[in-house]
Formats: structure tokens, C-alpha cells, sequence
């Protein structure tokens, strides 16, 4: 059983994308579930989600890490696979996250690419083959046992930033994790509205900043002063 966990706040433009491939790529499977984790939307991102057949989680607060956990802890399935809102997975993802879990894998994540075709994110993209915790973020889509997941604590729910790599560092040091050869498709919207190279920079401050020890607050602060 997979359990595909969706954190969303305000997703309505990207969500029926997402839901409409899941469902037509694991059509004839009964062996899943999809889990919309909701930070308190005020769009139309609940009943998007009831109309594509996924079932509702109502957080009591937005954050994340908040969110990812309370599916995580909502979820039925044997395996968690964390999805970003505008990440579309590849084709039988499905299939090769089960196939890692079988031959031995306790946690891992797929390649990335973005939708835009430019030269300096497919040099950014290229990077994420490596298996490395210094290269691991949420847009590659995490995936872990359950059992490994309740072993490591699962998410910091008080982080806003880093989270990901956050967990997927313990991932790395509690489990044998892996990086699939198939790619995610991720948007590049944020780089087209705050510039390719000026975001890039902007995530290296924010990635230096936490390494050195600052604050979550500081961290916010930053990262909501410098990214539209």
C-alpha cells in the first residue's frame, strides 16, 4: 500500500494537474491512497481535491513539515511518498518506489528536472543524481517505509525552512536511501518570476545560513524578504 502525501495551501492552479496524473497513472491499481494535507486554503483547493477522489486532511495550521506529518500519521500504506503540489512524478513511479523498497531500500527520492527547458537549471537538475544528503530537497519527492519513518521521528513540525532536507538527512543516516534514475518534473515558476541566478543565490544564503546555525525565525525572515 502507497500512501501519497500532499501538503497544499492555495494549490488550485497546480492541483488538478497533479491529481488528474496520479489517477490516470495508477488507474486499475487498488493498492494506494492520496492524502491532501490542507494548511487552511482559501481557494478552491478542498473541493479540487474531493472531486479527483483524494481524501482530505484539515490541518490546524499551515507549515510543511506540519502538514507532511499529519498525513504521515493519517496514512494507511506500508510506504509515504511526499509529493509537492507542482511536482508531476514519472511514469510507474509507483512501481519503481515499490521495486526499491523490495530489493532493500528503506527511503529514498527520484531525480529532478524542471518543466522550462534553459541551460542553467538543466545544469542545476543534473546534480540531484547524486546521492548525497548535501544535494537532497522536497521537490525531489521523498519516499520512506513507514516503519522508517516512525524510527526517525519523522518531520521537525516547527520547521518552516529547510525541513526537507532536514529529514532527509536523518533518512540518509538511519536507512539506506536511494536516488532513483527516473526524474520528477517540477515547476520553474518561482525562478521565472525572482530570476534564475538571483533565486539560486538566494537558496545557497538561505542553505549557508541554516548550516551555520540560524534561527528559523531569521531564516523566514529571509527567505520571505528576498522570494516573491
Amino acid at each position: 500500500m502507497l500512501s501519497i502525501i500532499i501538503p497544499v495551501l492555495n494549490e488550485a492552479g497546480s492541483l488538478p494537474v497533479l491529481l488528474k496524473r496520479l489517477n490516470e497513472l495508477l488507474a486499475g491499481s487498488a493498492e494506494y491512497e492520496i492524502l491532501v494535507c490542507d494548511g487552511g486554503s482559501t481557494d478552491h483547493t478542498a473541493r479540487i481535491a474531493g472531486e479527483h477522489g483524494a481524501t482530505l486532511i484539515a490541518c490546524a495550521r499551515p507549515g510543511r513539515a506540519y502538514q507532511m506529518d499529519a498525513g504521515a500519521r493519517a496514512a494507511t500504506g506500508d510506504i509515504l511518498y511526499f509529493l509537492h503540489a507542482d511536482t508531476l512524478p514519472p511514469d510507474g513511479f509507483h512501481h519503481l518506489i515499490i521495486r526499491a523498497v523490495a530489493n532493500g531500500a528503506g527511503s529514498g527520492c527520484f531525480r529532478l528536472r524542471f518543466e522550462q527547458r534553459h541551460p542553467i537549471l538543466t545544469f542545476y537538475s543534473w546534480f540531484t543524481r547524486f546521492n548525497t544528503r548535501y544535494l537532497r530537497f522536497g521537490d525531489q519527492s521523498l519516499f520512506v517505509k513507514k516503519e522508517v519513518y516512525a524510527a526517525t521521528g519523522g518531520f521537525v513540525t516547527d520547521l518552516i525552512v529547510m525541513e526537507d532536507y532536514e529529514f532527509a538527512g536523518r533518512l540518509i543516516d538511519k536507512s539506506r536511501f536511494v536516488v532513483l534514475e527516473a526524474s520528477v518534473v517540477t515547476s520553474a515558476r518561482k525562478y521565472r518570476e525572482n530570476g534564475i541566478i538571483r533565486l539560486q543565490l538566494i537558496f545557497t544564503m538561505v542553505y549557508l545560513m541554516y548550516m551555520a546555525g540560524a534561527s528559523q525565525d531569521t531564516l523566514v525572515h529571509f527567505y520571505r524578504s528576498h522570494i516573491r
